[in-house]
């Protein structure tokens, strides 16, 4: 009998071994995650020369992966293949309006929740990057909501500043418009903000083209697009990321209304009285950011530097904590 007991055991044991095996070698078997696998916010370059830029990985199958990538400018791009091997990171972005040709290579090493590692710029010089893990922006109580506040009081820029001090500021008031009336630098609050609801009304001329940028980091888009089919990079949309439902612009030189609500990474855009996002997460900052520290309250920025465009109103309330 013991002889049998132990001819058992022994069996249990070889079909274990023989499993994890065939586990090791099948290509369909599912491995857990590497831990570069999340969004990251990215910081390129030497300080007084940084620019925000944003990427996410994720596990596509079984064991490739994959990613987005967004840089200075631009909208959100794909990443074939992102590689990674007991802590290296590598992955290349293809170009899109910058100066070179060839791909973009991005090597790194990940300690714990951040990444350090070296690319090259359209000069072919070698510049540092450092990428923290995105914060998950959840909230874990419904916001609750302060006092409106008038961004624009009607008659000046007070609570404004434009966003190049030296490049040409062509935003003006007038007649209760806040007008950018030669295009070539953005405008910010000096206040900056976390959840809000912002309402607005706007006007452009045809074929323009501008945006508003939530928390200075994420482009809904405000461009001449009556009657064209909805995508991220028009009206209503989050830059490269969230596509509307519907195209609900009106023709140009028409006022248009506008509502945003943010709360964390969740955004409810209505235009024109059309719900055209609904608490949709947006994943990340937008090309044209001022930075990439997601976690940080920051201003509401108007494009300027693409169309002319007005607004005649623009009313926030921010979300406020505690009862």
């Amino acid at each position: 009998m013991p002889s049998r007991k132990t001819g058992g055991t022994g069996l249990v044991i070889a079909l274990v071994a023989i499993s994890a095996v065939a586990a090791q070698d099948n290509p369909f078997t599912m491995h857990a995650p590497p831990p570069v696998v999340g969004r990251w916010d990215v910081t390129v370059g030497a300080a007084g020369e940084q620019y925000p830029s944003w990427f996410e990985v994720w596990q596509s199958g079984y064991r490739t992966l994959v990613g987005t990538y967004v840089g200075q400018f631009g909208s959100a791009r794909p990443l074939g293949k992102v590689e990674y091997d007991d802590g290296r990171v590598q992955f290349a972005v293809p170009p899109q309006w910058e100066q070179r040709t060839d791909d973009q290579v991005l090597e790194g090493t990940l300690h714990g929740d951040v990444i350090r590692g070296e690319t090259t710029n359209d000069s072919g010089d070698r510049i540092e990057w450092i990428a923290h893990r995105a914060p998950s922006l959840d909230r874990s109580e419904p916001v609750q909501w302060g006092e409106p506040i008038e961004l624009f009081n009607g008659h000046d820029l007070a609570g404004w500043k434009p966003r190049f001090a030296g490049a040409r500021n062509g935003w003006a008031a007038k007649d209760g418009v806040l007008a950018n009336v030669q295009p070539g630098n953005d405008l910010l609050t000096e206040q900056q903000f976390t959840d809000f609801k912002l309402q607005t009304e706007l006007r452009y001329p045809q074929g323009s083209n501008s945006g508003i940028y939530l928390r200075g980091r994420y482009e809904v888009q405000i461009e001449d697009d009556y009657g064209q089919e909805p995508d991220s990079h028009r009206i209503g949309g989050v830059y490269g990321f969230l596509t509307p439902c519907v195209n609900a612009a009106r023709q140009a030189n028409e006022w248009q209304t506008l509502e945003i609500t943010l709360v964390g990474r969740a955004i409810t855009v209505v235009l024109n009285g059309e719900r055209i996002l609904d608490r949709q997460a947006i994943p990340g900052i937008t090309g044209g950011a001022l930075d990439s520290d997601e976690g940080e309250p920051g201003p509401i920025l108007l494009q300027g530097d693409h169309g002319p465009i007005e607004f005649r109103r623009m009313t926030l309330t921010p979300g406020v904590s505690g009862p």
